[in-house]
């Protein structure tokens, strides 16, 4: 063979290894839960599967995704650690369905679990957690588990949930708890009005969390913020029927990290039973709200639009007649406009002991029954700007 041929043969082996190797990687890059035996039947226990589809993928030292197909796939309560070597990404293009009986889940309280994983990325699908028959538990009395929580982040850095849909949970859909760095966009979060505690996101002990386009019709609060939360961004958000958006409650415990730097704007809020909330227990605590912007919100049809509660006290136990250690201060509420269920739109029920200082009151314009409505506002301190409908707060 001349040197010419030989040099040609030498360049196709290394383009056909090359091609070759690149058909591996590729493959390798795709972890399917099918390929592990996951069955698209809705009744086979696919667990195993997803956990196998899962450690392969942590283990890969490039980018990885796992994909969900189309079909419905039977999941038990299952915990996705980490860290993992690279960036994950769950594309969801079925469905996955928890188990029908709600005694299947023990009393872990989850169903889907990221502990300790950085750089993962939900997208698409539905979470059907079947949430009805533990919701009849919870209502006959009788003694029941605590419940799961739909999809639970734990101590989990730089996430992604988008055009992620999740209906009947069994309490909350979707929990953020001690992360840094979190989208979620595009999510429908969806349970029946008068299913018990079903929040759709719940939010604490986390930073940099940015929340839009999405929609939530749950039977407690769309969004509920807890101790610890930093830097949360809301925009775009459609939320009733539910609880409306609640920062609280806090002050449980004495000792607790405060809320600061909060955003919810151009936002619809629609036949909800509250608007934007603030809610502290009626005890001391080291807790505190700051730096808060509601701002373009429009109210159709909501119960207490604007309200905080510093009086809370569920079982009117363990407040011995204390006022909320809860410091709430720079609240500020600005072009908020639209109708009232209640003739009160307005309700400051403000600490004894710690007033609300620095409210600001900017363009407010709410409604009830086509006439004005009326506020109540005890314990604030605060300016008002441009019209405020109704009037008597500060």
């Amino acid at each position: 063979m001349d040197h010419t041929n030989k040099k040609l043969v030498a360049a196709l082996l290394m383009f056909f290894s090359s091609f070759l190797l690149m058909g591996t990687s590729m493959a390798a890059s795709n972890y399917n839960v099918a390929n592990f035996g996951a069955k698209p039947d809705g009744r086979t226990d696919s667990t195993k599967a997803f956990l196998s589809a899962w450690k392969a993928a942590c283990r890969s030292a490039a980018s990885v995704t796992v994909t969900v197909p189309r079909g419905s796939f039977l999941l038990k309560p299952v915990e996705f650690r980490g860290p993992c070597r690279s960036r994950i990404t769950f594309q969801i293009d079925g469905t996955i369905v928890a188990p029908s009986d709600y005694r299947g889940f023990g009393n872990s309280g989850y169903w889907i679990l990221f502990v300790e994983v950085n750089r993962i990325s939900i997208n698409g699908g539905t979470l059907d957690a079947r949430g009805a028959s533990f919701w009849a538990c919870r209502k006959s009395g009788k003694s029941c588990p605590a419940g799961a929580r739909s999809m639970t982040f734990n101590w989990a850095n730089d996430i992604v949930v988008s055009g992620l849909t999740s209906i009947n949970s069994q309490v909350t859909h979707l929990v953020i708890n001690s992360c840094n760095n979190v989208i979620v966009r595009k999510v429908k979060l969806v349970a029946p009005d008068q299913s018990p505690n079903t929040d759709g996101l719940h939010v604490q002990a986390s930073t940099g969390v940015t929340v839009t386009d999405s929609t939530f019709q749950t039977g407690d609060d769309c969004i509920s913020i807890g101790p610890g939360t930093r830097n949360l961004y809301m925009s775009k958000l459609n939320c009733g029927p539910g609880h409306g958006i609640s920062i609280g409650s806090l002050g449980r415990d004495a000792n607790e990290a405060g809320v600061q730097n909060i955003t919810l704007t151009n936002s619809v809020f629609s036949g909800s039973d509250n608007g934007v909330r603030i809610k502290t227990w009626a005890r001391q605590s080291t807790g505190f709200v700051r730096n808060v912007l509601f701002q373009n919100l429009v109210m159709k049809n909501v119960q207490n639009p604007i309200i905080v509660d510093q009086n809370y006290c569920p079982t009117h136990q363990g407040c011995p007649k204390q006022g909320s250690g809860v410091k709430i201060s720079q609240v500020v509420y600005r072009n908020i406009q639209g109708t009232s269920r209640t003739q009160q739109a307005l309700t400051f029920d403000c600490s004894r002991s710690n007033p609300c200082q620095a409210i600001r009151l900017h363009d407010i314009k709410l409604t009830f029954n086509g006439r004005s409505a009326t506020s109540t506002c005890k314990n604030i301190k605060g300016v008002k700007a441009g019209v405020v409908m109704p009037q008597g707060c500060l």
